[in-house]
C-alpha cells in the first residue's frame, strides 16, 4: 500500500467533506499539522468540528480555519490566546465544548483503542458534568466521557518510514499520538521520510498500522506563541 503522497492536497484528496470531525494534533504552536490544515483551509469544506487541545493562536493552527468561517464547533482544553475564538464563542457563531486536558486525551485514547466511554471523576460536580451519567464506585461519584471516534486524525511526527512507523519529537509527541490512533483515516506530515528498517524499533511511539497516508511538510519555520522581554538596564 502506497502511504506517501507529494503534497497536503494530495493526501487529503477524496477524504473531505463538509461537516467532518476531525481529531487534530499539536500543542499551542508546537507539533501542529500546520501543511494538512493549510490544504484543509484552501479546500473549502465548512462546517467542521475540531478535537484539539486548543485552536492554535490568531491566523496559525486551526486559527486559519476560524477566519475562514470553516469550524463549526470545537471540543477543547485551552483557548486563551486565540481572540478570534473568543470573539466568534461570545457572538454565538462557534459551538465549544470545553473538556479538561486530560480527559480529552483519554477521550482520544479511548476512541483508537475502541472504548466508547469510561468513567472519570475529573468535573464531578462542576459545569463540566452537566447532561452526563453519573455512577458512583466505592462511595466516589464518577462521570461518564464518551470516547472519540473521529472521521479524520491529523497530525504531525519528525520521521517516518515508507510504511509509517513514527518517531515524535519532544513534546511535539503531546496530543499527535491519542488524536492519530482516534481518526478512521490517519494523515501525517512528517518533517523526514527514512527507509523501511533503519527506526530503532523500540524508539517508534505510534506503529505505522495506524497511518494511512503520509506527507514530508519540511522545512518548517520555528514560530512562537508569544515574546516577552525586559527593557535593557543601563551599563
Amino acid at each position: 500500500m502506497k502511504k506517501l503522497f507529494p503534497d497536503a492536497a494530495a493526501a487529503l484528496d477524496g477524504v473531505l467533506s463538509d461537516g467532518l470531525l476531525i481529531a487534530s494534533g499539536g500543542f499551542g504552536l508546537c507539533g501542529l499539522p500546520e501543511r494538512l490544515l493549510e490544504a484543509i483551509q484552501d479546500s473549502g469544506v465548512k462546517d467542521l468540528t475540531f478535537v484539539s487541545n486548543n485552536a492554535g493562536i490568531d491566523n496559525e493552527g486551526i486559527g486559519k480555519l476560524l477566519r475562514t468561517k470553516q469550524v463549526k464547533k470545537m471540543i477543547s482544553s485551552y483557548v486563551g490566546e486565540n481572540k478570534e475564538f473568543e470573539r466568534q464563542y461570545l457572538a454565538g457563531e462557534l459551538e465549544v465544548e470545553f473538556c479538561p486536558q486530560g480527559t480529552l486525551a483519554e477521550r482520544m485514547r479511548a476512541g483508537g483503542a475502541g472504548i466508547p466511554g469510561f468513567y472519570t471523576k475529573t468535573g464531578v460536580g462542576t459545569a463540566v458534568a452537566e447532561g452526563k451519567e453519573v455512577k458512583e464506585f466505592d462511595g466516589e461519584e464518577y462521570i461518564l466521557e464518551r470516547g472519540i471516534f473521529a472521521d479524520l486524525a491529523i497530525v504531525k511526527a519528525w520521521k517516518a518510514d515508507e510504511t509509517g512507523n513514527l518517531v515524535f519529537r519532544k513534546t511535539a509527541r503531546n496530543f499527535n499520538l491519542p488524536a492519530a490512533t482516534c481518526g478512521k483515516i490517519c494523515i501525517v506530515e512528517v518533517e523526514e521520510i527514512v527507509p523501511t528498517g533503519s527506526l530503532e524499533p523500540d524508539c517508534i511511539h505510534l506503529p505505522g498500522v495506524y497511518v494511512q497516508r503520509m506527507i514530508v511538510g519540511a522545512p518548517y519555520d520555528k514560530k512562537i506563541e508569544f515574546t516577552t522581554t525586559r527593557e535593557r538596564e543601563a551599563a
